[in-house]
């Protein structure tokens, strides 16, 4: 009886050694794979990815203080429209339903960040006046941003390009049939704009057969401080 109690004590004990062993390897493992048994939780170490700071408008940095953070993207071909970001708002894209062909311009307080206004010009076979109207009447103090879609140019003529390069424009002189443009321009700009992307269609070099491929224009502007 002595040594059956004594033997069934033994297989315990090595029953729980050996349990004792599995348990422990099967911990390590997985931590070495950081995995975790479901009932511990995800414990798991964050990928850089995930560690990285959201910016607005997706910027690769963040905007210092007093600046605001844009992204302007011109349409691709006549198939999708452009889109616009300011301080992480989407203000015009094909989403909204708020675009379309020609020009396409919003005004925002450039001292507020606040949009004032988001309108599209038809300059292909729309009404060139309005754009002049619209453009003679920007107030003071408005930070104006504008992408092209599908014929930013057959309606254009030297008074609206005389308007665009009073608010900072380079390339508003030489804008034409089916370029791509964006741009991002002052109401009072007493200089050439930093912010602006052109790309002169071109049947040999066009991506997108009878257009240039789109243009993205990010950076940070600084607020308008009084």
């Amino acid at each position: 009886m002595r040594v059956s109690g004594l033997l069934h004590l033994l297989a315990l004990i090595f029953c729980l050694v050996i349990t004792w062993v599995f348990v422990r390897s099967y911990i390590n493992f997985n931590m070495k794979t950081n995995r975790l048994p479901r009932w511990m939780g995800d414990c798991s170490v964050p990928s850089p990815a995930s560690r990285l700071v959201k910016t607005k408008c997706g910027l690769s940095k963040s905007c210092p203080d007093n600046f605001f953070a844009f992204k302007i993207s011109s349409g691709a071909a006549n198939v999708v429209g452009p889109s616009m970001c300011f301080e992480g708002q989407t203000i015009m894209s094909p989403v909204k339903n708020n675009v379309g062909r020609g020009l396409n311009i919003a005004l925002v307080n450039g001292t507020t960040g606040k949009v004032m206004t988001q309108k599209y010009f038809d300059m292909y076979s729309g009404d060139a006046s309005l754009l002049v109207k619209f453009l003679k009447e920007i107030p003071e103090g408005m930070l104006v941003l504008v992408a092209s879609y599908d014929d930013p140019g057959t309606k254009m003529n030297d008074e609206i390009r005389k308007l665009f390069s009073n608010l900072g424009s380079t390339y508003a002189k030489q804008l034409g049939f089916r370029d791509s443009w964006v741009f991002l321009g002052a109401r009072d700009l007493n200089s050439k704009s930093p912010f602006e992307e052109f790309l002169k269609n071109n049947p040999d070099v066009n991506k997108y057969d009878g257009w240039p491929e789109l243009l993205e224009l990010e950076g940070c502007v600084p607020q308008k401080v009084y």
